[in-house]
């Protein structure tokens, strides 16, 4: 036996996954226990119909599922394949579903998965079930299929097995055993199992394993509707389970397979049914399966006449057994992977669908073998990236139903969350609210995108409307509020930024290790510099601020990066992080003519070389204390301000009475993407993420390898010299083409990477995407085309920066 002793609770599509992966890498003393028989366990898995769409707007989300893909079809049982690679089918209804279609092809282009648009005529090749003269379109993906979860989970079982994985059916667990802040066994109602780590794979039942350990898991069971209609004539004779691609009504909430001459109808268009994970009964004391609950046929009626509207055929079929059957949903639609904070060694893997079970089995085996995931980019799915008032069960439920409902909706990148809002309001928001503030949501926070006070501005000036996508929680206002910030001076509300508080005398030479550039320097030192994995991917970008020997406050990007901290604390107590966002606030003050808004304000000295730039002082705006930091996200002079929530409305006020006889406005987050963009600036998350090294993202100069050690060092040093592709500016002729991110890039016919961020730039006078690109095509002034809905637009590589190369205006 070789490993840590590893226990897996749950034996579903995902247990059985990770069981084979983990196995596959040399952990073999591993045990994973079930409650129910095997390999049908009574889960979300043993119900599945099994569909397989690989299409997602995350990359990562595409990524997992291709691997389930390839993984199950080289699977068999006796023979018997686990998968039926028969191909997917979406199809569009309305004109706004056709446009999405080409939205979803352009997604499915850019992360390398082969994929086709359709006539009406070549729909009904495809799915001769399908009405002509209903569909519009559609858009076919060749290596989709049905995935047979039941058979697969057989057939990891029986690899892991012959690497010496125990399967224990029937064993009921009953606590998490744990000391001192680790786990240390699973007590079940068989006895109990001895663990170094446990991993959590229990599906509907997820978070009540998880309160075991005091976590809570941001995770609802819903149920969904799959009905079967008996024989359908016009199917009569077929004798192979599916030949038909799977398909997509998305129009209606619908999607259906084949099963011999009959068709299984999956429904989304019904009301939310949740169901709390404690009342889902325990396998001996269902019927049939906990996870499958009586089917309400008065939910299915719409879903049924819907059905007999886009295939005809079924006119001549019953619906003759239906199920509600339970599946997983999570506040933002992602699953939930990683190490508990609290407790060390346990590990859950929730909320997963079989369309990416066996890519979230490799995600997890190498998260817990080699210390990270080098195959996906896991930001999107870690189970810590929540922020406290995102886990409170009002929350989880209200987010989690809207979800389902909005399972197959045309959704806008900008589009808000809805409901419960709004949570959390700057002290500003008062004010921003007098000002017609357009308000979306960041992280809880309402951040105004534009101020509808400031419509006066737009009158005698070039702000060009972009076509009707990107015109979608977009005002003409943004334009007014970017050119004015370059031309006077703009307040902007940055409190949404994570920051957090990093004190104790180890607090210094606790970050050098952690971070690539060089922050313990002199008091006062404002540092840009990056996270990095063992691999040398990005973690995250940062700013940091020495505001006293043993005191630093780090700009963060959300609470992976605390998580990433905490975690690396040193056991002696000599460092503290704490996460001061909630009890302060930030303004941004920048422009032209910050300098005379501010100086007049205070008796410090905010000259040039007063307060030089990327450095930090505390002052006292009139009569608020500050921590001020010269540096700006938008190009321009000027300082983040950051005050107590307490005082933060009279700062507003005291800036704001003396930027307003001066030209000066407020402005909101519109107007902010435009001219970050304009300037090069990178964002966490968007244009980087974990699978991206510094050198490939641009920011490089925030490296210094000849520092001491540091997480992600050595790869780094490996990875610097094997740069094949490079965060690329490209700029846009045609106003009306402004893209939105996540676009296919071509170079001809060939797609060769795909757009990041995106914005008009209203200084430069044209349109800007950053884009991953081959190193041999990042060249300035090569020409590429971007995929926009059904259209090809032209883009030219750029130097960059776009705006003041110079950095004449930040330094001024």
């Amino acid at each position: 036996m070789a490993g840590p002793r590893v226990v897996i609770i749950g034996a579903g599509v995902v247990g059985a996954a990770l069981a084979d992966e983990i196995s596959a890498r040399g952990w073999t003393e591993v045990t994973v226990v079930d409650q129910g028989p095997l390999p049908a366990t009574g889960g979300s898995s043993s119900h599945a119909p099994g569909l397989v769409f690989q299409t997602n707007h995350s990359k990562t989300m595409t990524e997992l599922a291709r691997y389930t893909v390839e993984k199950f079809c080289s699977l068999d049982v006796d023979g018997e394949p686990c998968f039926l690679q028969v191909g997917g089918l979406e199809v569009a209804t309305t004109p706004e579903r056709l446009d999405e279609l080409h939205r979803r092809h352009g997604w499915i282009t850019a992360w390398g998965i082969e994929s086709r648009l359709l006539t009406p005529d070549e729909c009904v090749q495809r799915h001769p079930l399908v009405d002509r003269d209903k569909v519009l379109g559609g858009l076919h993906v060749p290596t989709d299929g049905l995935a047979k979860a039941v058979l697969a989970v057989e057939a990891q079982i029986r690899r892991a097995t012959g690497r010496g994985v125990r399967f224990l059916a029937r064993h009921e667990v009953l606590d998490v055993r744990q000391s001192e802040g680790r786990v240390t066994g699973v007590l079940t109602d068989r006895g109990e199992i001895p663990a170094d780590i446990v991993v959590c794979c229990a599906g509907i039942w997820g978070p009540r394993i998880a309160r075991m350990v005091g976590m809570n898991l941001p995770l609802t069971p819903l149920a969904h509707q799959l009905a079967w209609t008996g024989p359908v004539p016009a199917l009569a004779g077929q004798t192979e389970e599916a030949v038909r691609p799977i398909l997509r009504h998305q129009d209606a909430d619908l999607y259906y397979r084949d099963r011999y001459d009959g068709l299984g109808i999956g429904s989304y268009g019904h009301r939310p049914m949740p169901v709390s994970a404690d009342d889902i009964l325990a396998v001996d004391e269902a019927e049939g399966m906990p996870s499958v609950l009586k089917f309400t046929e008065e939910d299915f009626e719409e879903a049924w006449t819907e059905t007999q509207a886009l295939l005809p055929a079924t006119r001549e079929a019953k619906v003759e057994e239906g199920i509600n059957g339970l599946f997983s949903f999570t506040t933002d639609g992602y699953p939930l992977l990683g190490e508990s904070p609290d407790v060390k060694g346990f590990w859950v893997a929730e909320a997963v669908w079989v369309t990416h079970s066996a890519g979230v089995g490799r995600a997890v085996a190498e998260w817990l073998v080699d210390g990270h995931c080098t195959s996906f980019d896991l930001h999107e799915c870690d189970v810590n990236r929540f922020e406290p008032h995102q886990l409170a069960p009002e929350y989880v439920l209200a987010r989690d139903c809207r979800n389902f409902a909005e399972v197959y909706d045309i959704l806008h990148p900008l589009q808000p969350s809805g409901e419960p809002r709004p949570i959390r309001t700057s002290p500003f928001h008062a004010r921003q609210q007098r000002h017609g503030a357009f308000f979306l949501e960041a992280n809880g926070w309402e951040r105004p995108q534009w101020y509808e006070a400031n419509a006066p501005l737009v009158e005698g000036r070039t702000i060009p409307t972009p076509n009707d996508w990107a015109a979608r929680y977009w005002s003409p206002v943004v334009g007014a509020e970017a050119q004015v910030t370059r031309e006077t001076v703009a307040m902007y509300d940055m409190t949404a930024l994570k920051r957090l508080e990093v004190t104790g005398p180890g607090a210094a030479d606790f970050l050098e290790g952690l971070v690539t550039g060089k922050v313990a320097k002199s008091v006062g030192s404002v540092t840009y510099t990056l996270l990095l994995d063992h691999d040398g991917g990005i973690r995250s970008d940062i700013t940091v601020a020495r505001l006293a020997r043993d005191h630093f406050q780090v700009g963060a990007n959300g609470n992976l990066d605390l998580d990433w901290f905490i975690r690396h604390l040193p056991a002696d107590g000599r460092v503290q992080v704490r996460d001061v966002t909630p009890g302060t606030c930030c303004i941004g003050l920048w422009g032209p003519l910050a300098r005379e808004v501010l100086q007049p304000l205070t008796d410090d000295d905010f000259s040039a070389d007063g307060l030089k730039y990327f450095r930090a002082r505390r002052a006292h705006i009139g009569s608020v204390p500050v921590t001020a930091m010269r540096l700006s996200y938008v190009g321009e002079l000027g300082w983040e301000l950051y005050t107590t929530a307490d005082l933060g409305q009279k700062l507003w006020d005291t800036l704001w009475a003396a930027a307003e006889p001066l030209g000066g406005i407020i402005a909101g987050r519109g107007a902010f993407n435009s001219l970050r963009l304009e300037k090069g600036y990178r964002s966490f998350g968007t244009d980087m993420t974990y699978e991206h090294d510094p050198y490939e993202a641009g920011v490089g100069f925030a490296v210094r390898l000849d520092k001491a050690d540091f997480i992600g060092k050595a790869a780094l040093e490996r990875r610097k010299a094997a740069v094949r592709r490079r965060l690329t500016c490209l700029t846009i002729d045609d106003p009306r083409s402004v893209v939105m991110g996540k676009e296919p890039v071509y170079d001809g016919d060939r797609a060769v990477g795909y757009v990041t961020s995106a914005a008009y730039g209203y200084t430069i006078g044209k349109g800007i995407a950053y884009a991953w690109l081959p190193a041999e095509l990042a060249v300035p002034g090569t020409t590429v085309h971007i995929g926009y809905f059904d259209r090809r637009v032209e883009a030219v590589v750029a130097e960059e920066p776009l705006f003041d190369p110079a950095m004449s205006r930040l330094r001024g």
